[in-house]
């Protein structure tokens, strides 16, 4: 879903394009040149679309193949389903016994997903949780009631030799796929994007900025969970934001910078108090009047037009939503959508990451182009700089992930490989190592000191997004398409997973975490194509004394 809804982005940047240009007066010779570039263009991303449709069906078949084939052996001989049966179903997948394989299977399904879920929320004794578990003959396919209780009873058993844990430990924490209650719970829900929430970042001073598939990023207040500030200046979808958390001016506001498909990243001034955002609010508002008095006379030019439009886009927000619409300075270069964007360490500078398989080092303060950084074989996924030294390090999709230094006077370059799919992101810690995630279904902590094998590998059950690592615990939050968020150390010891029950986890992939060190309630953020933005509550100090 994530490469397709690349590809899907894509596709609708050269709809754009074309119809940008229809609107053009274009000689007939250009015009043809024109149309025929961005449809052979268009016909191939259609098919590289249908081709991620053809590659999903076909994961998806054999994925249920091999779980039923799992619940099947497992359970077979609780549902009275014979070995030719078995055998059957699994070998014909549209065998007459596949129905009752099915209800088998759908119904081990729905009871372990409950056994997971109140397991996980505080424990029970053991004979309820055989109750639940105990999945009989009359559940599937109907039976007496003294089968029915047998299987109980035999499933009771097992359930307690499964679960039988030594003295000293709980249930729930010898339970690996449950979420620990004692360290992690859920305190709320930023809602109010219209689109797939692709990035969240945090700042010290009780901020959380999202961004989205919407072409809005939005300042929220922390400890409110309320949105009181939204940017509005991109043509496209917003796939980054970064805080600049040293330099923040006259304290009453904070810079951000925003990466977006519409091939640039923006800098602008996010308010950092409710004053300071009414203040903002009526200095817009005269900006607005000015504006559109100047339009009047240059009688109502096509750049009102797209400014009347995106004041009906956000007509129905809050009255007391401050709307930023024009960066302090825009950052332009690349040629097709950035990705990601960065403060370096002196905060002069921004690096980004764009599909244009390069990088860009801006001057933050006049928008030049300081240092093109080039070599990955395709399209850019993320960047990130180190917080303390001139180090910058860049992912992409063709399996590696690259250390620009910027130490010396002579720049260097370190390729690190060892992914075998996309690497979706890489980013630093506090002890000179990289932790980067991967479409490979892995995480990898590396020594970039010694960049020929990572020190930890961390296998997952499903591709791996945007990560974030804890500066104080060094504790790493893993996104994944599967709606998970897993909780590791470097070592790759895991710790415990985020609740991901229907009231309170997300309902689609989960795209990016965020850490907020400084806040005691709220200090961990995860976000997804729920369109939503979840704070969690990480209790790591007594993860960093167990340890």
């Amino acid at each position: 879903l994530h490469r397709f809804e690349a590809h899907q982005q894509n596709f609708y940047q050269n709809i754009k394009i074309i119809i940008i240009m229809s609107d053009r007066e274009l000689e007939p010779p250009d015009c043809d040149r024109i149309f025929l570039f961005h449809r052979s263009r268009l016909y191939e991303l259609f098919g590289q679309i249908e081709k991620e449709f053809e590659a999903l069906y076909v994961e998806n078949l054999s994925l249920r193949r091999l779980w039923l084939k799992i619940v099947l052996q497992n359970f077979a001989p609780m549902f009275q389903i014979s070995k030719d049966e078995l055998k059957m179903s699994l070998i014909d997948f549209n065998a007459p016994s596949m129905g009752k394989a099915l209800k088998t299977a759908l119904a081990v399904h729905t009871k372990v997903e409950a056994l997971t879920d109140r397991l996980a929320e505080g424990g029970m004794p053991l004979e309820k949780a055989a109750e639940i578990f105990a999945i009989t003959n009359e559940t599937v396919a109907g039976g007496n009631k003294a089968s029915s209780k047998k299987s109980t009873i035999q499933m009771g058993q097992k359930l307690k030799t499964a679960f039988k844990v030594p003295p000293g430990r709980n249930l729930v924490s010898s339970f690996k796929v449950g979420s620990d209650p004692n360290r992690v719970r859920y305190v709320r829900t930023f809602k109010g994007h219209r689109d797939g929430v692709w990035h969240v970042d945090a700042a010290k001073s009780n901020l959380l900025c999202s961004t989205s598939a919407d072409q809005t990023a939005r300042i929220w207040c922390i400890e409110t969970g309320v949105c009181f500030a939204q940017y509005v200046g991109h043509e496209g979808s917003v796939n980054c934001a970064r805080f600049n958390l040293t330099n923040n001016g006259n304290g009453d506001s904070i810079l951000v910078v925003t990466a977006s498909g519409d091939q640039s990243a923006h800098i602008w001034k996010a308010p950092t108090t409710f004053n300071q955002q009414q203040q903002q609010q009526e200095e817009q508002q005269q900006q607005q009047q000015q504006q559109q008095t100047i339009g009047a006379c240059h009688h109502h030019s096509s750049e009102d037009e797209k400014c009347s439009d995106k004041e009906e886009i956000i007509g129905d927000e809050s009255e007391t939503l401050l709307t930023i619409r024009q960066p302090l300075l825009k950052l332009t270069g690349h040629s097709c959508p950035v990705i990601a964007a960065d403060w370096t360490a002196n905060d002069n500078q921004i690096v980004t990451a764009s599909w244009d398989r390069t990088a860009n080092v801006f001057d933050a303060e006049r928008g030049e182009i300081v240092n093109i950084l080039s070599g990955h074989d395709l399209e850019l996924n993320y960047c990130c700089a180190h917080p303390s030294q001139k180090l910058v390090v860049t992912a992409s999709r063709d399996t590696t992930f690259r250390l620009w230094d910027f130490r010396e006077s002579i720049h260097s370059v370190s390729v690190f490989q060892g992914h075998t799919e996309s690497v979706t992101s890489a980013v630093f810690t506090g002890a000179d190592k990289i932790v980067s995630g991967s479409d490979d279904r892995s995480v990898k902590v590396w020594d970039f000191r010694n960049m020929r094998t990572a020190l930890t590998t961390i296998r997952m059950d499903s591709p791996v997004n945007r990560i974030a690592v804890s500066r104080t615990s060094n504790i790493i939050a893993i996104p994944t398409d599967n709606r998970q968020v897993r909780l590791y150390d470097l070592n790759g010891v895991r710790i415990t997973r985020l609740p991901s029950t229907s009231r309170r986890g997300h309902h689609r992939m989960v795209c990016c975490c965020a850490w907020a060190d400084d806040n005691s309630h709220c200090n961990l953020f995860s976000c997804g194509f729920d369109k939503l933005v979840l704070g969690w509550n990480v209790i790591t100090s007594t993860i960093k004394d167990k340890e």
